[in-house]
């Protein structure tokens, strides 16, 4: 579908920092978008042009501290998962990095595959709240809304109920969605509805979110059903 979530960490030891791109890469899900300083990570969070899944935010920084970035970046309504990565262990540390906004917390030295595992439950609780807003190609995807924004344009595309389901459940897995999966993720187990339901409701998507609708470059067919080409131009 998209390639790989990125992920950007906010960390200054330089030896940390190449230890967690090395293991984002070898990792099929993510990839790793790196700053040292507040300032940088501030202006990456907050930017409509970067996209940014997560933060894994570091305490201590040379230009300020974690937890008041933390804070900073609540107040500008950022809703991105933030966990926090520091060495500082004492009961007051991790609830003053709760308290400022982040929704993790993980101790130095830390396991590489138990902070993966924190950041994919993160993402998953942050992809089906009500209030995420998840970037689906040229498209800014407000599924509590019924409403794709096209970036370059602010064109808005209203979306129906079921087309929402389907493309969030779209954007949520990272392979083709074999058309049995579709019908019954999107309308559940009913006699009443077959494939055809399912190639209907492609076909008028594709007329709302593609450029040229029988030429699909979003919603492609594949392996016998359909993924999302995030990338697509």
């Amino acid at each position: 579908m998209t390639g790989r979530r990125p992920i950007l960490i906010v960390e200054d030891d330089a030896d940390l920092s190449a230890a967690l791109v090395e293991h984002f890469a070898a990792d099929t899900e993510f990839e790793a978008v790196c700053v040292d300083t507040c300032a940088a990570a501030e202006a990456l969070a907050t930017s409509p042009e970067q996209r940014i899944d997560a933060i894994v935010l570091d305490l201590q920084l040379p230009d300020g501290n974690g937890r008041d970035l933390c804070m900073r970046l609540r107040r500008a309504q950022v809703q991105l998962p933030i966990i926090m990565l520091t060495g500082a262990v004492e009961v007051e540390d991790v609830v003053g990095g709760l308290d400022s906004g982040a929704n993790d917390y993980v101790v130095k030295p830390f396991r590489m595959g138990e902070l993966l595992a924190r950041l994919r439950a993160q993402l998953r609780i942050a992809d089906n709240s009500e209030s995420a807003v998840l970037a689906l190609g040229p498209y800014t995807f407000k599924p509590a809304e019924k409403l794709l924004v096209e970036t370059a344009t602010n064109r808005r595309v209203r979306l129906t109920r079921k087309e929402v389901t389907l493309l969030k459940y779209l954007c949520r897995t990272h392979q083709p969605a074999d058309r049995a999966t579709l019908l019954n993720e999107v309308w559940g187990y009913s006699s009443g509805v077959d494939t055809h339901t399912l190639e209907t409701h492609i076909y008028r998507l594709r007329q709302k979110i593609e450029l040229e609708p029988g030429q699909a470059r979003l919603l492609v067919t594949e392996s016998g059903g359909y993924r999302l080409q995030i990338q697509a131009a």
